[in-house]
């Protein structure tokens, strides 16, 4: 298998070449073409409970779609995402995982399981929901953005806005709160922020669709 990466930052997608009997899975809207030798099968995304409560809580299609290679020879498959922005690739080793906010998975080798891992209701009170998207390797998966996405190293504390808060590894603290006192955090538009204490690299994105809606019914 091979993914290729193409259109960052602005108008991220892959290509991904399945070799004869390989096989990738995506989002329910994720696949832009594919060649017509290609099987596509819609299956529930873990089963019909964990499918209903990924639509629920971690903002993921309740149908993910597999598409296998049944042929002798190379099979391309073009997949993108529902919004401008950029995708990033990552390749999980067995036992480790990453958490992504809801709705930024976008497709994945077979061998990648996603679960929800409860976020708490400080998360809830920053517009973040109550779960996040746990990812578990071993494989490798590819997620989403409205925006760029930046790479920001972390030895300490950092202060992020909770829409721009997209993926990150396992170790970190991450609590929502008031970004300043009550009535500077009333009316300097931020609201709510998050803090994330730890160390590593996390995964930022440079817009959010609240400050798209926000800019909007200004303008309207």
């Amino acid at each position: 298998m091979e993914i290729k990466v193409e259109g960052r930052p602005a108008f991220g997608y892959l290509h991904v070449d399945l070799a004869p009997g390989e096989s990738f899975v995506a989002e329910s809207d994720a696949m832009a073409s594919m060649s017509a030798e290609m099987e596509m099968k819609a299956k529930f995304n873990g089963g019909f409970f964990r499918g209903i409560g990924k639509k629920m809580f971690a903002g993921e299609s309740l149908f993910v779609n597999h598409f296998s290679n049944p042929t002798d020879k190379t099979l391309r498959l073009t997949i993108t995402q529902g919004f401008p922005g950029d995708v990033m690739l990552m390749d999980l080793k067995d036992g480790e995982d990453f958490y992504m906010q809801p709705g930024a998975y976008i497709c994945s080798e077979p061998s990648v399981k996603l679960k929800m891992k409860w976020a708490g209701l400080h998360s809830w009170f920053g517009g973040e929901g109550l779960f996040r998207l746990k990812v578990e390797g071993p494989g490798k998966f590819v997620f989403g953005a409205y925006g760029g996405l930046v790479e920001k190293e972390i030895d300490g504390e950092l202060i992020v806005d909770t829409d721009h808060l997209v993926a990150y590894p396992p170790g970190f603290e991450i609590k929502t709160q008031l970004s300043g006192g009550l009535i500077s955090s009333l009316t300097s538009g931020e609201g709510f922020v998050m803090r994330v204490k730890g160390k590593g690299k996390v995964i930022l994105q440079t817009r959010s669709f609240a400050g798209l809606a926000s800019w909007v019914n200004r303008n309207l």
